[in-house]
């Protein structure tokens, strides 16, 4: 695929922004009469009811920017579908599930079981390319048993993106700034490696998100729901697959621009866990939903975490794109990006831990000024 003109990128760019717009306005409408409504509840942050299942805007967004892409496309439309249009409409599938279990879902509660299956087959979905085509040609190859293994632990990756930001989804705005800001970042990295073709596409899943963005923050119209967040969870982890493949000796920038997300979200379950509580169960433990409960407003928090964004993390991928340039040996860059993101990620736990006991604090406080 050659790089869309500037001109008609920009434009896409607007026609996705404004579909994923007008189908989150309608969904507002379909949640209203068919009482899709949060209610407000212990385990929940917010104070008002409010409807749910919006990010089915940013799905048909999405979907359709895709499908314009491969229609569309500036380079040759002889011997169509291609390779790299065989990996989109797999993308596409794998969206397609885990939006379809996701909208199911928002409509009548779903088991845990059903859904981490459909997750499972989404990302075998979106992965079948790779599956069909490219580990078939390594045939015989002794770089096979690598390969398979990095096909397993991206398989569990993308089916913890899925989940985590599930996770996240839980206040106003949170998971929507957080997803423009990781495909900002992906898209750049992609663009600055030469990759104009993978950074358009990444541009799409902004304007899509930024499309629904208005309808929740910061006063929630409705809520993104599953549909939206286990579909951007999806998206970011093809995301994070592109720019991988685009700068393959930055292995680490993904798990760096994800570090606010990752780290909240897997200490939370691993403490709920090790505290023998049920896991999968709704709560509200995660460390965004401590900072509300403690008295800040979601817009604050929200600015807390894009504040860790701006001044850690972009830091840290400035600097890990910075020697990727200059580092020539393979060995030396996978340790240096190592080490860096385990910075990262152990200033990000230090954080958590800190977040939680500010807040035990702060609420424990609150609690003895009203008895």
């Amino acid at each position: 695929m050659l790089a869309w003109p500037l001109s008609t990128w920009m434009i896409l760019l607007l026609a996705t922004f404004l579909v994923s717009a007008t189908v989150c306005w309608l969904a507002i409408r379909y949640a209203n009469r068919r009482q899709l409504i949060d209610q407000p509840g212990r385990r929940r942050s917010h104070v008002v009811a409010t409807p749910r299942g919006g990010g089915i805007g940013i799905v048909v967004a999405v979907l359709a920017g895709l499908l314009a892409t491969m229609v569309g496309d500036p380079g040759s439309v002889t011997g169509w579908p291609r390779r790299e249009e065989l990996a989109l409409l797999s993308l596409g599938g794998g969206v397609l599930i885990v939006a379809a279990v996701g909208w199911l879902d928002d409509h009548r509660s779903l088991g845990a079981g059903i859904r981490l299956c459909a997750h499972v087959l989404a990302v075998v979905v979106s992965l079948l390319p790779i599956l069909l085509i490219d580990v078939p040609s390594l045939s015989g190859n002794p770089v096979m048993p690598w390969v398979l293994a990095a096909l397993a632990v991206a398989c569990i990756a993308a089916v913890w993106s899925i989940n985590l930001h599930n996770f996240m989804d839980g206040i106003n705005g949170l998971l929507a700034f957080q997803a423009v800001f990781v495909f900002v970042a992906l898209g750049l990295l992609c663009a600055r490696s030469g990759h104009a073709v993978d950074a358009q596409r990444i541009g799409l899943f902004v304007a899509a998100t930024l499309g629904f963005l208005p309808f929740n923050f910061p006063r929630a119209r409705i809520f993104m729901g599953d549909v939206g967040s286990g579909s951007l969870g999806l998206l970011v982890a093809a995301s994070i697959g592109w720019q991988v493949a685009a700068m393959p000796n930055l292995i680490y920038a993904g798990l760096i621009a994800c570090s606010g997300f990752m780290v909240d979200a897997s200490a939370t379950l691993l403490s709920r866990m090790l505290g023998g509580r049920r896991w999968y169960s709704a709560h509200r433990e995660h460390l965004y939903q401590w900072l509300v409960r403690s008295g800040m407003s979601h817009a604050k928090v929200v600015a807390l975490y894009m504040t860790w964004n701006l001044l850690i993390v972009t830091p840290a991928l400035l600097l890990a794109a910075i020697e990727a340039d200059d580092v020539s040996t393979t060995g030396a860059l996978a340790a240096g990006g190592a080490a860096q993101a385990g910075f990262v990620y152990a200033l990000a736990l230090l954080v958590w831990v800190f977040g939680k006991q500010y807040c035990l604090r702060a609420v424990s406080r609150s609690r003895k000024r009203a008895a």
